[in-house]
C-alpha cells in the first residue's frame, strides 16, 4: 500500500487552515451579559416556565445579577421593598434586566405581572 504524501500535507494543511478559521472568527455569545474589563462579576438569573432560576442567589458586593427572561410571556422583575434598586420593565422573551449591587443584604423580589413567582438575592 502506498501513500500519497501530497494528499497526506493537503489533508493536514485543510485541517489546520480550518482549525484556525474556527478560533478567529468565533463569536462573543450575544445572549450573554457583557462584560467590563475589570474582574467584575456576572450571574444570571433564568426565567422560564413562570419561575426564576435559581430561586436564592447568593452573591459578593459588587456582583451584576441579570435576569434573562426565556419564557413566553413577558414578566416585570420588582423588589419587594420600597427602597429595593431592583425594578425591571417589562421583558419580552429574550429581553434581560442587569443591576450591578454594591450593598450587602437580602433582597426578595417577585414578578409583578405574576405575583406568585418571587426569588432572592443574597448580596454578601
Amino acid at each position: 500500500m502506498s501513500v500519497d504524501i501530497g494528499k497526506t500535507r493537503r489533508i493536514a494543511l485543510t485541517g489546520a487552515v480550518l482549525g484556525a478559521l474556527l478560533t478567529f472568527t468565533a463569536a462573543p455569545d450575544p445572549a450573554a451579559p457583557a462584560r467590563s474589563a475589570s474582574s467584575e462579576r456576572v450571574y444570571k438569573v433564568v426565567i422560564d416556565n413562570f419561575t426564576f432560576e435559581p430561586k436564592t442567589l447568593m452573591v459578593a458586593a459588587g456582583t451584576v445579577v441579570t435576569w434573562l427572561n426565556e419564557d413566553d410571556e413577558p414578566h416585570v422583575v420588582i423588589g419587594t421593598d420600597p427602597e429595593s434598586p431592583i425594578k425591571s420593565q417589562p421583558l419580552d422573551t429574550g429581553g434581560r434586566y442587569s443591576l450591578t449591587l454594591t450593598k450587602p443584604g437580602t433582597y426578595r423580589y417577585f414578578c409583578s405581572l405574576h405575583p406568585h413567582m418571587t426569588g432572592t438575592v443574597v448580596v454578601e
